[in-house]
């Protein structure tokens, strides 16, 4: 039995019943439910087996749940996520649509939950590197945002500290930086320095390379997907990974540095 809590279950009832209202699961008719699952999980949905909450679609998606394994339960609600993801596509820009999206964030926090996802991200890599209150009440308020599972929230504050911090190790090396030059540029002149100082791996290298064109997609995110602007935020699920692989590079960056880079 998939271990799915009330709330969840009005959850998914809730993101199922986008176009066609509640009691429908998405667009299917029954002919078309009935051909999905077996088709793409080898079940007969309309077996009397799922008929043990009522004969609609709904009902008898709910009683799968309740019968299957975290697993199958799990590879169920992935495949209607995306089909779900596929019909607000396809109708991008109508009006009152925002109202479907919203209605689809807690299906896909029950996803995180059945795949095992951790609710947190490391901060390894956001550490205060200088005498300045400015640079510890950023740390703080990451900090803060992650704690509260809300890494969506801290994208600006990230970039911003990733600002800061390829600023310094410039300056510690005597390399000028304007205050108008992006992130991905800063970075640039960073690693350029580091590969005059010191004997690195191939593949180190192209990995510090390729962090130049993520953070210059990081300065477009930091623009129109942050709270930096009146934007339309990330989901969780994304912005967890985008933080992760930042602070990933980070880690990396700091053990680099070493001694110099806290002195």
């Amino acid at each position: 039995m998939a271990d799915l809590k009330r709330s969840e279950i009005r959850a998914i009832e809730n993101a199922m019943a986008f176009p066609r209202g509640f009691g429908y699961v998405l667009d299917f008719s029954d002919r078309t439910f009935d051909e999905y699952f077996q088709d793409e999980f080898g079940v007969e949905i309309y077996s009397e087996q799922f008929d043990t909450h009522g004969s609609s679609k709904r009902n008898r998606l709910l009683s799968y749940l309740h019968q299957a394994d975290n697993s199958s339960a799990l590879r169920v609600l992935r495949s209607l996520w995306d089909l779900r993801e596929g019909l607000l596509s396809e109708r991008e820009g109508l009006f009152g649509l925002e109202e479907a999206v919203n209605a689809g964030k807690p299906l896909r926090q029950v996803i995180e939950r059945l795949q095992g996802e951790p609710d947190s991200v490391s901060t390894e890599g956001i550490k205060s590197f200088a005498p300045d209150r400015t640079l510890e009440e950023l740390v703080a308020d990451i900090e803060r945002s992650l704690a509260a599972n809300k890494p969506e929230v801290a994208i600006d504050h990230l970039h911003t500290y990733c600002m800061k911090r390829f600023a310094h190790l410039l300056r510690v090396r005597g390399i000028e930086c304007g205050d108008d030059e992006p992130l991905h540029s800063r970075f640039g002149k960073y690693r350029k320095q580091l590969m005059s100082e010191r004997q690195l791996h191939e593949f180190t290298d192209r990995a510090l390379k390729s962090s130049i064109s993520i953070l210059e997609s990081f300065n477009d995110l930091r623009n129109n997907h942050s709270l930096a602007h009146d934007n339309k935020i990330l989901e969780t699920f994304e912005a967890r990974f985008i933080f992760s692989s930042i602070n990933a590079m980070l880690v990396m960056v700091r053990a680099l540095e070493a001694g110099r880079y806290d002195s």
